[in-house]
């Protein structure tokens, strides 16, 4: 795949590495999706099922080169890189609109998933009694996740390891938010706020020659809490590649409609109509996140008026659409050039 790629290639790997990150951030949006979408999803679950004992292998002993080249890493670490300037400056973005223009936003996204839909159905001929089943299921659980209530936080350590599993779910299976299976989970505030805190004021004092949190009880509890987090969500990186690979390979046309219906059922997430419910303290004020930003508890849904506002909205559905088609068009071409 490398060999034919060109630099405009990587740049637009680049951007979808951006489109990635960004959508990864948002709860209800994967960047599953964007992935499938924009024609590279299966080189990436197929690069990430490489990151296994050989490769292990080949980097303790020295071998880089090798170890390189046998992950794919020039996509990967290209698309990575997208992934980390999107952190940084798309995800910044994207928190002003929703701060700002929360309605419009949110129908982006929503055309974006249905253009998704249009563009995973179009191309699908094999359905049977086994597809059709396997489409209801991945409606059935999508739907149900995006009405769910939130559960109470646990630092059970062994439920933080499994949080970190789910967590990543958004990265490789299109439809599954990870962001917003954490919120359900009761555990968004305790893994992506408090303990990503505890780290930067770690690190902080560290530069500053200051040792003293070593007799912080709480400050230890946060570090243990995001190290084990951490490594649930490599440990499930690694195994939903290597799951998503055979399944993709013996099962695809089942696997493919579950996707289908995930992504259908995550439409119940992003329906642009709902008043967002924020947590708060035991005070009554908002809990922020490290950007500054309010951190979403729920959504409350509702069927909007017919006025300006609604038919704006519309239009921005469409806008949606027509970006994953744009997406769809561009991975058409690139799929047609790597043959």
């Amino acid at each position: 795949m490398e060999s034919t790629r060109t630099l405009k290639d990587k740049l637009f790997l680049i951007l979808k590495g951006l489109g990635m990150g960004a959508a990864n951030k948002v709860p209800g949006v994967s960047g599953g999706v964007v992935a499938f979408v924009a024609g590279f999803y299966e080189e990436f679950i197929y690069s990430l099922k490489k990151v296994n004992r050989k490769a292990f292998k080949l980097l303790i002993n020295g071998r880089f080169k090798s170890f390189y080249n046998y992950i794919n890493g020039r996509f990967l670490s290209l698309l990575l890189f997208g992934m980390v300037v999107s952190y940084f400056s798309i995800s910044k973005v994207l928190d002003y609109f929703i701060k700002h223009y929360e309605l419009y936003t949110w129908s982006v996204f929503f055309g974006m998933i249905i253009g998704s839909i249009y563009y995973i159905n179009k191309d699908f001929k094999d359905w049977n009694y086994k597809t059709y089943t396997s489409l209801a299921l991945g409606i059935i659980i999508g739907l149900s996740i995006s009405f769910l209530n939130p559960a109470k936080e646990n630092d059970n350590l062994w439920f933080v390891f499994f949080c970190g599993i789910i967590s990543v779910s958004g990265m490789t299976l299109p439809g599954f938010s990870g962001s917003f299976i954490l919120i359900l989970l009761g555990n968004y505030v305790l893994l992506l706020v408090d303990s990503v805190n505890a780290l930067f004021d770690t690190f902080y004092e560290i530069l500053g020659g200051n040792f003293g949190f070593f007799n912080n009880s709480e400050r230890i509890r946060m570090l243990k809490v995001l190290a084990v987090f951490t490594l649930g969500s490599v440990t499930g990186l690694v195994t939903f590649s290597h799951i998503l690979s055979y399944i993709l390979k013996h099962y695809k046309s089942i696997t493919l409609s579950a996707i289908l219906g995930f992504i259908i059922g995550s439409l119940g997430v992003v329906w642009p109509w709902k008043e967002t419910i924020y947590k708060l303290t035991k005070n009554g004020k908002h809990i922020l996140d490290s950007t500054g930003t309010k951190v979403v508890l729920n959504y409350e849904r509702y069927i909007p008026q017919l006025n300006s506002h609604t038919y704006y909205a519309i239009a921005f559905i469409f806008l949606g659409i027509a970006i994953v088609l744009a997406l769809e068009y561009y991975g058409q071409k690139t799929r047609k050039v790597n043959e």
